[in-house]
């Protein structure tokens, strides 16, 4: 059995879930609503608000099917009663980031300034304070798409080794390498 897909969900209040007859499940909260379409082999059973995801055979397909789901609807079923922040850092000498509603205007060493438009079902804001490096913080419900967002983000320029600069995610931990020795050979 999937140690992830026999876990049940529990629903927490003002969270409703519905499945459709073509396997798809709805789930609305105070924070939006989410919808995903389920595997038609994967059913769903519903009862006094626990939510069991369950397959019907033990083939690979099924058992991978099993565990999928069951963390894709727990994920909306967090995303629309409490949501998703996930806050990135700009490091660099000269890197800066800004926002106008949801288009950022990123400066990150190159020629020209990186304009990229943030899925309005996003909510972004950017910090700019002395001391700290900028700072961009990424809202949302939907995990995958504030996901997909924040690495592209993150290619923009991505952290290098030697001195750490670029967009990184707040806390990772860079590897970093040694730089060059002085003093060649002789």
């Amino acid at each position: 059995m999937s140690r992830i897909g026999k876990l049940p969900i529990t629903l927490p209040a003002k969270v409703e879930i519905s499945v459709a007859p073509d396997n798809t499940v709805t789930v609305k909260g105070p924070k939006g609503s989410l919808s995903q379409k389920v595997d038609a082999d994967i059913s769903i059973a519903i009862d006094n608000g626990v939510v069991q995801v369950n397959r019907p055979t033990d083939q690979k397909r099924h058992r991978a099917m099993h565990g999928l789901y069951r963390a894709l609807l727990n994920n909306m079923v967090v995303g629309v009663s409490e949501g998703y922040t996930r806050e990135m850092e700009i490091i660099g000498v000269g890197y800066r980031v800004e926002n106008q509603g949801n288009m950022v205007t990123f400066t990150l060493g190159y020629s020209h300034p990186v304009i990229f438009s943030i899925p309005s079902e996003l909510k972004v804001t950017t910090a700019m304070e002395k001391g700290s490096p900028p700072m961009i913080k990424l809202e949302g419900i939907d995990k995958e798409l504030l996901g997909q967002v924040c690495a592209k983000i993150r290619a923009f320029r991505k952290p290098e080794p030697y001195k750490g600069k670029g967009i990184k995610f707040k806390g990772e931990v860079i590897r970093r390498k040694a730089g060059k020795t002085a003093g060649g050979k002789k």
